[in-house]
């Protein structure tokens, strides 16, 4: 019998509210787009309309709202979009589906194939100077001499500071009025590099060696803590020496920079070690903080949803220093999501190593989900455990 495609088959039309977060983490106080989305499409929307086919570049887009609406709303076809997390790919790739959008769009890194032509840039802020400057010189090396840029947020999250970095970048920067506690930039005439440096590898990753930790970290714009070591991750690393003794394979679960994968790789050359991001800048980050401290031959790195590419029972040692928090919003959901990944992940026997906030409180999270948990550490702030799987 032919099947003949009903209502309910049919992809539901494009609605900001029926945009999801999936599969990144869903609650009542998370949300997949916000008032900035839609300013930035309202003050882009001629730019979007005039555009040629390839011509119009989203960036920063966290679930699709940008991206679809410029497809929906602007009939924008071919457009180029990079996002850093791998969750939000996921979640435009989903909502892209379920909207009848999926081949309006296609997903590039920070790159000149993502730039090249562009004649409209959308773009959420991000909340980092530094990965702000990293796209902005990207945008003014490599799309089009009329390019226009609309890059918004929420006021509360935008700084004066921005202004400055977009003004190192473009020659003509507006800002448009606030709306519903949201603002839009609009960055144009943009500064070429000299004509001899065109062509040249950009000034990212930046680098630095650490002389207490015998590390070089590098780091790309987005990357958390730049090319710093953050605290807890410092802490953790004191007890790489008694991490699994005989254990032949480790992960660095939210890597980062690398630095805990490098350090590990480092200190025990029996080990061989996988390093897992969700953040295209992390990934290329680590991997370059691999390459730099000479252990890129027994450190691979991977850009992942937690470990959702990793087979069950598979790793005997896991270190991980989780996020606590959701973009703006304090929440455990990215932590209780990774630990469940370890669980699934660990060999019986095998030990997850967290250095956790002391207020937070993980341990009964860390029994309920892993397995015994034990403390092994605690200073002023941080509190380091090692769980058992079971």
């Amino acid at each position: 019998m032919t099947h003949l495609a009903g209502a309910a088959d049919r992809p539901s039309p494009f609605a900001f509210q029926r945009l999801r977060r999936y599969p990144d983490v869903e609650a009542d106080n998370l949300f997949a787009v916000d008032a900035s989305d839609r300013l930035i499409l309202d003050e882009a929307a001629d730019a979007v309309a005039s555009a040629a086919a390839g011509e119009v570049v989203v960036i920063e887009d966290r679930y699709g709202a940008l991206t679809l609406g410029a497809a929906h709303l602007g009939g924008a076809r071919g457009i180029r979009v990079h996002q850093d997390v791998l969750s939000g790919e996921l979640a435009l790739a989903h909502n892209a589906a379920t909207a009848g959008l999926t081949g309006v769009f296609r997903s590039l890194g920070l790159t000149q194939e993502l730039l090249a032509g562009a004649r409209v840039v959308l773009l959420q802020l991000p909340r980092s100077l530094s990965a702000l400057d990293e796209i902005a010189g990207a945008i003014s090396r490599y799309a089009a001499a009329d390019v226009t840029v609309f890059a918004g947020g929420r006021i509360k999250h935008m700084a004066p500071a921005m202004n400055g970095v977009l003004a190192r970048h473009f020659t003509r920067l507006d800002v448009t009025p606030a709306r519903q506690k949201s603002r839009v930039l609009v960055a144009s005439g943009p500064i070429r590099p000299d004509s001899d440096s065109v062509g040249t590898t950009p000034d990212w990753p930046h680098s630095q060696h650490h002389d207490d930790l015998a590390i070089t970290v590098c780091a790309h714009g987005a990357a958390f803590a730049g090319t710093a070591v953050d605290i807890g991750t410092r802490y953790l690393l004191e007890f790489r020496g008694r991490m699994k003794p005989g254990a032949r394979t480790a992960i660095d679960l939210g890597c980062g920079t690398g630095v805990l994968a490098a350090g590990l790789a480092l200190s025990r050359p029996d080990l061989t070690v996988i390093a897992s991001d969700q953040s295209a800048a992390a990934v290329a980050s680590a991997g370059a903080t691999m390459f730099a401290n000479g252990v890129a031959d027994r450190v691979a790195v991977i850009r992942d949803d937690a470990l959702a590419s990793r087979p069950d029972a598979s790793a005997e040692l896991i270190l991980l220093n989780p996020p606590f928090h959701i973009g703006s919003t304090v929440h455990a959901g990215v932590a209780l999501k990774l630990f469940h990944d370890a669980a699934r992940v660990l060999v019986p026997g095998g030990e997850l190593w967290t250095v956790w906030n002391t207020h937070l409180g993980y341990r009964s999270a860390l029994i309920r989900i892993v397995g015994a948990t034990h403390q092994v550490g605690r200073n002023s702030k941080f509190t380091v455990t090692v769980s058992t799987r079971s």
